[in-house]
């Protein structure tokens, strides 16, 4: 129930243009998925998934491999300052771990 508010507070806050896309991360019970979205085209800019991809280690080294990996393919979309939507989860543990990893790539948020 909490998470849903949480949610709800997150997103009506958030909003990705095209000088500041939106970063949105979502946590499955196996698999992390980033996404760079323009919310004003309505189109994803960059993506980045642990869906077909043989990474081994924790999730939280995942979501590290993936926060490098959004970044990179952000800088090849052309964008350097993103909005970070983190939804209904808490910053903290996985999610700081991928938005660690995306800021030491150059994205900024």
């Amino acid at each position: 129930m909490k998470s849903e508010y949480r949610a709800k507070r997150t997103r009506a806050k958030i909003h990705g243009t095209s000088e500041r896309p939106r970063l949105s991360v979502h946590f499955s019970n196996l698999h992390i998925t980033a996404q760079v979205i323009d919310d004003d085209k309505k189109t994803t800019l960059a993506y980045a998934t642990t869906v077909g991809a043989k990474m081994t280690g924790t999730k939280t080294e995942k979501a590290a491999k993936i926060g490098e990996e959004i970044a990179k393919k952000a800088k090849a979309a052309k964008v350097k300052k993103v909005v970070f939507d983190r939804g209904s989860k808490l910053y903290a543990g996985r999610m700081s771990a991928l938005a660690d990893a995306a800021r030491k790539e150059g994205l900024e948020f």
